[in-house]
């Protein structure tokens, strides 16, 4: 190597530093790591079985929600006429309903306490038969009026059960009758004996009531045995006995008992226990193991640092030449102020750097002081000011963000094309912007473009290029709102009561909702699992108001409850207004949990709203259903349809309630 080539003096003792850092912090970090292996595996193995814990618990929990679904569907088939006839029930029972199929059994009583169907193993069975225990559960059920999960029925562990109750209500809101599922105890539906099964040698996963009874177990013969003599996990039952603790769906806590890691969740429906005991001295084992992989990886970074060092010496040489380059520069300049002191490759550099610097900040603040004076211009412009280059935008002021709904860092960069309602309009206006660069002329004219919220904004487009290149196609915007206008001229959109949109303007930003929700499906923008929601909207009982206190009354309610259901929703969606005192609600990139609570909101804020007309008092509520649009949706016509149905079976279940459908068939809907 030459001594033109030779690296510094700073670099070389750069070189020598950094070889010394590599040694020590190879060495370090095994001694540290080694040290901190054994508490690092043991917080692994916690948060594992911690969350293993807490998924079976949650696992369970689905399924207990699940049967009480699938309980809920037969119950929905059974009519007032079935309860009465049981041959028309065993007739139904013939025609074959999959969801009976689910449960090990499944009993029907009526409200007069006369059980009608004993259904045991798909064999019909005598009601005789019943056993004791399930006949107190059928009637307890009926006489609370709510559904029921039994705790453990049986003491065989092969014929241990749980049963599932869900009163039968008639149109009128009486209970006209009740239906029980019964399910074994290890059946698929519940604790099949898979899950028993553990994933280490030394690891156990059982599942107990919190009266200490084993439901499932590795080894079948401990199951309907005691917790209180399982190693471990007996120590941890006692401690949750003597505090009380409360038991909720998917926290898991876990301590270390007697060499044993016990890890705990609970299934608070049926009041039960998930628990993990883990043998903690198989962990030394593994300790061990890894701490000599620990210092063999140690020994790895020690030669791979001394590797990185001549490589480092070779990457070095491009530096050299940088510092003759920069050493030419400075010499070049021709004063004794530019040249450094030393001839260290810091120095050199510095002083080349600087006065590089110092003829850029010269033409950049002459490039900022242009740019601020336009940045000024545009945002106290009181009109909105788009710049384009190439049909791409590239700044838009303050009010044009305002008046279209983004913000500037939503729509800077994107194409123009995304704010026009429709195509054909914008390849009018680019033909307009061609002639105009042609002709030095500007373009004007009238076009629908479209709020980030899908709401239509009339807005008049006059534009002037703004270079003399028309390759560039770079334009300037003034956008001036003409929806006023617009609808002078085409008609109101608004209802004249609520001033709410009426239902050909709700169905016409609906549409366009629609196209614009496939459009951030197709380019992956929208959120997992979030669509277009509807919610569709019908007051409870509103005829009554206007027969007890005239239509003046009704309408003054129809206006304050407007009021009330745009001012809840404004900041999530909009609402419209479909004729008498059916509402819509549409809340754009929306998921079926958040149109659920948003639905609530509005359901219980109405709920404690009272209506005051001539100092007369009266309360009122409403029935919402919901339905999310699927991506591919095109047609609001089933869309609307369905949230009408999803409105109709929340009616039918009482009022005042909201209730979910979903739309998998659209031909069917």
């Amino acid at each position: 190597m030459s001594e033109l080539n030779m690296p510094g003096p700073l670099v070389r003792r750069m070189m020598l530093i950094a070889l010394i850092c590599v040694l020590l912090a190879g060495w370090l970090a095994a001694w540290v790591v080694s040290r901190a292996s054994a508490e690092e595996l043991s917080s692994r193995l916690v948060r594992q079985q911690t969350d293993e814990v807490e998924l079976v618990a949650r696992l369970l929990a689905s399924k207990i929600e699940q049967s009480q679904k699938v309980l809920g569907t037969v119950a929905e088939g059974i009519t007032p006429q079935m309860l009465q006839s049981p041959s028309l029930l065993e007739w139904m029972l013939q025609q074959g309903l999959p969801a009976l199929r689910f449960f090990d059994a499944v009993e029907i009583a009526r409200a007069d306490g006369r059980l009608i169907l004993n259904l045991q193993n798909g064999k019909m069975e005598p009601a005789a038969s019943l056993d004791a225990e399930e006949r107190d559960i059928l009637l307890r059920t009926m006489v609370k009026g709510k559904p029921q999960v039994s705790g453990v029925l049986g003491s065989v562990a092969g014929l241990a059960r749980i049963m599932f109750t869900l009163p039968i209500v008639a149109d009128d809101g009486k209970v006209s009758g009740v239906v029980g599922g019964v399910l074994r105890l290890q059946s698929q539906g519940l604790l099949p004996h898979s899950l028993g099964l553990p994933g280490r040698d030394d690891s156990r996963l059982i599942v107990f009531t919190s009266d200490g009874v084993i439901l499932s177990h590795p080894e079948l013969e401990r199951v309907m045995g005691n917790v209180a003599s399982e190693p471990g996990l007996g120590e941890a039952y006692a401690r949750w006995r003597e505090e009380r603790t409360p038991i909720s769906t998917g926290r898991g806590e876990t301590a270390t008992i007697d060499d044993r890691l016990v890890s705990m969740a609970g299934v608070p429906m049926p009041q039960w226990w998930v628990a993990r005991v883990t043998d903690t001295r198989a962990l030394l084992a593994l300790y061990g193991a890894q701490h000599r992989k620990l210092w063999i990886a140690a020994a790895c970074v020690l030669t791979f640092g001394l590797l990185a060092m001549l490589i480092m010496a070779w990457v070095a040489l491009p530096l050299t030449r940088l510092h003759r380059r920069a050493q030419a520069i400075l010499l070049s300049q021709g004063t004794p102020e530019s040249r450094p002191e030393t001839s260290e490759e810091p120095d050199m550099l510095t002083g080349a750097l600087d006065h590089l610097e110092a003829q850029q900040l010269h033409s950049g603040h002459q490039a900022e002081f242009s740019r601020l004076q336009l940045q000024g211009i545009l945002e106290q412009a009181p009109v909105g000011i788009v710049i384009t280059r190439n049909d791409v935008l590239e700044f838009l002021s303050q009010q044009a963000s305002l008046m279209l709904g983004y913000s500037r860092a939503e729509l800077e960069g994107r194409s123009v094309k995304c704010l026009f309602v429709d195509e054909g309009k914008f390849g009018e206006l680019e033909r307009q912007i061609r002639e105009g660069a042609a002709t030095r002329r500007g373009y004007e004219g009238e076009f629908a473009l479209r709020r980030k919220d899908g709401s239509l904004l009339w807005a008049r487009v006059l534009g002037r290029m703004a270079f003399d290149l028309p390759s560039a196609m770079a334009a300037v915007w003034v956008l001036e709102d003409v929806a006023a206008a617009h609808d002078e001229r085409h008609g109101s959109s608004r209802d004249a009561l609520t001033n709410l949109p009426n239902r050909s303007a709700f169905l016409e930003r609906l549409k366009a909702q629609l196209v614009r929700n496939a459009e951030l499906t197709r380019a992956e923008q929208l959120s997992p699992g979030s669509g277009v929601a509807l919610l569709f909207i019908d007051l409870d009982h509103f005829t009554l108001v206007n027969d007890r206190l005239g239509h003046e009354a009704g309408d003054l309610l129809l206006k304050q409850f407007s009021s009330m259901l745009e001012e809840l929703v404004r900041h999530v969606g909009w609402a419209a207004r479909l004729g008498g005192d059916e509402f819509a609600v549409v809340l754009p990139d929306c998921t079926v949990a958040r149109a659920e609570m948003v639905a609530e909101h509005i359901r219980a804020s109405v709920e404690a709203w009272e209506f005051s007309y001539e100092g007369e008092l009266s309360n009122t509520t409403v029935s919402i259903g919901i339905v999310v649009a699927p991506a591919d949706l095109e047609d609001v016509t089933p869309w609307l349809r369905a949230a009408d149905m999803a409105c109709y079976y929340a009616k039918r279940a009482g009022r005042n309630r909201a209730m979910i459908r979903e739309m998998t068939d659209k031909a069917a809907a």
